[in-house]
């Protein structure tokens, strides 16, 4: 498989974009969320995507020339309108401009609607923490799971992310799906010809299944049983609700060019970390050492850091299929 640097991998993914009708800034944002994912280790968020993101722009179903707005109707709330173009330019400029309110008034909080795929839900929040927040994101998507004893599909599997400072290192963070697996693994089962392991998903009858277009016409298990599908329905009313965007049984799928754009939304919430105690990354600092001094233990994230490391230092190891589908857009 050949090796490509980050730098090259952006260029290409940017262009495949704009030859399908995003502008460059778009493009630019797009590529640098997908190709950061990809280096992390988080392939379901990275270079896989630009081909059905790509088709998307082509069908309308993403504007590929949309620009997000932002307005500020009380003083430490954001509202953006992604105006149904990707999600990554309008949550550049939630992480732009929450910093400086945060530290102003202690909090602050941007809401975005008419948004798409959020993609890795926490690399904002890692940005925020990188800039001395405390900050946590709430992102909706398509609809994937039944509610607990249901049987229909209507929430999402709702990536739910956090990360605060710690200092003279990166930051802490947590992101995780509320299904017991992210879809996206699904997703790149049924695309290799794979099957998947028992508990992932049920079929559309709601039999469990390790047939991945199975699962994909199905529902996925929630993470944790009952208490997913109740994180499911608060990550519903903050990032849908709250915000004014669509819930998931009214989003359109993020996968394929078919239907209108999805219209979820997301709501990033920053905490200035020394706003309620100068020493909190201090404290932070101390619980993740208490941790990390425990033979075996580690915090989350390690791997991913690991891998990005490797990735910065080394380039990319892409398959030589997926260089091609980009290349082909």
């Amino acid at each position: 498989m050949p090796i490509v640097s980050l730098a090259e991998a952006e260029a290409l993914a940017a262009h495949a974009l704009v030859r399908c009708g995003t502008t460059e800034s778009a493009a630019a944002s797009v590529a640098r969320a997908l190709v950061g994912a990809e280096a992390d280790g988080l392939k379901g968020h990275g270079l896989s995507r630009v081909s059905p993101y790509g088709a998307q722009v082509r069908a309308g179903k993403v504007v590929g020339d949309a620009l997000p707005r932002l307005e500020r109707p009380r003083p430490g709330v954001l509202a953006i309108d992604a105006a149904h173009g990707f999600a990554y330019p309008a949550i550049d400029l939630a992480v732009e401009a929450l910093p400086d309110l945060a530290r102003e008034q202690g909090i602050a909080a941007a809401g975005i609607r008419r948004s798409h795929h959020c993609g890795a839900a926490g690399r904002p929040v890692e940005a925020l923490a990188e800039r001395g927040c405390v900050a946590l994101l709430f992102a909706n998507t398509p609809a994937a799971m039944a509610p607990w004893g249901g049987s229909r599909a209507v929430f999402g599997t709702n990536p739910l992310a956090f990360a605060c400072p710690l200092p003279d290192r990166a930051p802490l963070v947590v992101d995780l799906a509320l299904s017991k697996v992210a879809r996206a693994n699904i997703v790149g089962a049924a695309k290799r010809g794979e099957t998947i392991p028992e508990g992932w998903a049920l079929d559309a009858e709601g039999r469990p299944t390790i047939d991945a277009q199975e699962a994909l016409a199905g529902t996925m298990v929630p993470l944790g049983n009952a208490k997913g599908t109740a994180l499911a329905l608060m990550v519903e009313l903050l990032a849908a609700g709250l915000v004014g965007a669509r819930f998931a049984g009214e989003a359109s799928s993020f996968l394929d060019a078919e239907g209108d754009p999805p219209g979820t939304g997301q709501l990033i919430l920053a905490l200035d970390a020394t706003a309620m105690s100068p020493d909190g990354p201090a404290r932070f600092a101390a619980l993740a050492a208490s941790i990390e001094a425990q033979e075996g233990a580690r915090l989350p994230g390690a791997r991913r850091l690991a891998l990005r490391r490797r990735a910065e230092a080394e380039g990319l190891n892409l398959p030589d299929v997926l260089l091609a589908e980009i290349r082909a857009l």
